[in-house]
């Protein structure tokens, strides 16, 4: 499966984007420019092909959790002398409502894991790690397979899981 994102640039029509989410919406019209300038994160995008018009978008970038955070049925896994696990933030995913409710938030979703799951060959990242927005954003996630950090309301999906899917 080939990447059905590309990086966010000048050509994406994100002016009428709107998802529901205000901070969501906010994001992708004012700050994911410079955030991407900043290497802050990385900004991918679904388009229209025939108008370039944004249908949805993530964003990637670094992160870690502490091992502590980590279920311990997993972290009994891992070595003792990491304090903290290298991850891969999935930081936003929002999909246009005149898009919503076509498959597509699955499709973005499995983009990201794929492209996360391509990098961790050559970067170190033992899982995704997610923040839901809302109740909503969680039960998606959870559908897919997330899993709940204790006391922190993120979630994560081991970077072996995601392997599964694509290997």
């Amino acid at each position: 499966m080939s990447q059905i994102s590309e990086p966010l640039n000048a050509k994406h029509k994100k002016s009428d984007f709107s998802c529901g989410k205000e901070m969501l919406d906010n994001y992708l019209h004012k700050q994911a420019n410079q955030d991407i300038k900043r290497k802050l994160s990385a900004c991918f995008v679904i388009k229209e092909v025939e108008t370039d018009l944004v249908k949805g978008y993530y964003t990637l970038s670094n992160n870690s959790i502490p091992l502590e955070l980590i279920p311990n049925e997993i972290r009994k896994k891992l070595p003792r002398s990491y304090k903290v696990i290298p991850t891969t933030l999935l930081g936003r995913l929002a999909i246009d409502n005149k898009f919503q409710g076509q498959g597509i938030g699955k499709l973005i979703l499995v983009d990201a894991l794929k492209r996360s799951y391509e990098l961790s060959k050559t970067i170190g990242s033992f899982a995704v790690v997610v923040d839901p927005i809302d109740k909503n954003a969680e039960r998606f996630y959870d559908k897919y397979g997330f899993i709940k950090l204790p006391d922190s309301g993120k979630m994560f999906l081991p970077m072996k899981t995601i392997g599964q899917l694509f290997e």
